[in-house]
């Protein structure tokens, strides 16, 4: 069996309220983890802490994270194959609370360049780590696992795309002040628009999240005001209706108006207006479904990418545990060879007592493979 081995929670086995004490925080937690199990790598976000390590100090790990609180039927344990093929999962996004997101495979890597920063990994935790970031790229790049928008906030600001083409430069203009708008007004600027405002009947709240997003706080009497100067418009205010038909103002450039409020802030009869694309909350929740559809079914694509995975593991790893008696053997081959060809130049020598040796090299790859499998 690979020595490899994990001791975790996740989402799937722990509540928030658990997943919060089993923060290994690097500054004091991690280095007191370390004197207790070393190679190791902590894998530590705020859906999962893992320990990954070599040797089987499960009993210490499972005793370390008991001490921050964590009750032993929250935990995990997985060895050899199952360990890293979890490993795997996890850099895929498949084992996320949102399938195929991608902020997991930075933090994968993160984990492994912090436990290299204290020295605590060893050639297998290394070469576990670097191929699961491969295999997170992989997954990525090979599958559709990570495409399509899977939050409300995020498809409203990818249909909002659509219809523009490019944000950059736009003004939005965001009715409400809660997280929703904070959400949506990161995911908007992350995409470039320009000018923000933010609309809401407290100047306070307007004031607070404009501050911290770059934006202008305006009150809802202004909001006519901004309709005039709005490409984007997002409302997620509480109170009911606040625009019909009539509150629009006519104009030359398209407005992309969405209502993720409930109950709604924008009238239906909004979207029939000729230079009006509006969309509500059942709108984008359709998305997102048949977003959330579509990545399942990549994940099983995933899955398959995983096993040939695993498989391209075992091979390094069979020639890991031989490289000693590898090693050994060319030299054996090449004294042989010497012997036999006493006049050869030393190219002629090398590549003959290459050719003699590479059977022999794989039959000791297949006896080390063997067991593993």
């Amino acid at each position: 069996m690979i020595p490899l081995f994990l001791v975790g929670l996740s989402h799937k086995t722990a509540p928030l309220e658990v997943r919060e004490k089993a923060v290994i925080d690097p500054a004091l937690r991690l280095p007191a983890l370390l004197g207790e199990v070393r190679p190791l790598v902590a894998l530590s976000t705020c859906n999962r802490t893992e320990l990954y390590f070599t040797g089987n100090r499960v009993k210490r790990a499972v005793t370390f994270l008991k001490g921050l609180g964590v009750g032993e039927r929250h935990l995990y344990v997985r060895e050899g194959l199952e360990a890293l093929r979890h490993l795997y999962r996890v850099a895929a996004g498949l084992d996320s609370l949102v399938v195929g997101e991608g902020q997991i495979l930075g933090q994968v890597r993160e984990a492994l360049f912090r436990a290299r920063g204290l020295r605590s990994t060893d050639a297998l935790l290394e070469k576990a780590f670097l191929t699961a970031v491969a295999f997170g790229k992989r997954a990525r790049s090979e599958t559709l696992i990570g495409q399509g928008a899977v939050s409300v906030a995020y498809a409203a600001v990818d249909l909002a795309q659509a219809v523009y083409g490019d944000l950059t430069g736009l003004s939005v203009a965001v009715i409400g002040a809660g997280g929703m708008a904070q959400l949506l007004l990161v995911h908007l600027r992350a995409r470039g628009v320009g000018r923000a405002y933010v609309v809401n009947r407290s100047r306070e709240r307007a004031e607070e999240l404009a501050r911290r997003h770059g934006g202008e706080a305006r009150l809802l009497s202004e909001l006519p005001q901004v309709l005039k100067e709005a490409d984007i418009v997002v409302a997620s205010s509480g109170g009911g209706l606040l625009l019909g038909p009539k509150d629009i103002p006519r104009r030359e450039r398209p407005l992309f108006l969405i209502d993720i409020a409930l109950p709604r802030n924008i009238h239906p009869e909004v979207g029939r207006l000729p230079y009006a694309y509006l969309y509500n909350l059942d709108d984008l929740q359709a998305v997102v479904q048949e977003n959330l559809r579509r990545r399942e079914e990549e994940a099983r694509r995933v899955e398959g990418l995983l096993e040939a995975q695993v498989g391209d593991f075992l091979e390094w790893y069979a020639g890991h545990r031989v490289r000693e008696a590898i090693r050994r053997l060319r030299e054996e081959v090449l004294l042989e060879v010497q012997r036999e060809l006493p006049a050869a130049d030393p190219l002629t020598l090398h590549k003959e007592a290459g050719r003699r040796a590479h059977p022999r090299i794989l039959e000791l790859k297949r006896r080390a493979l063997w067991p593993l499998a």
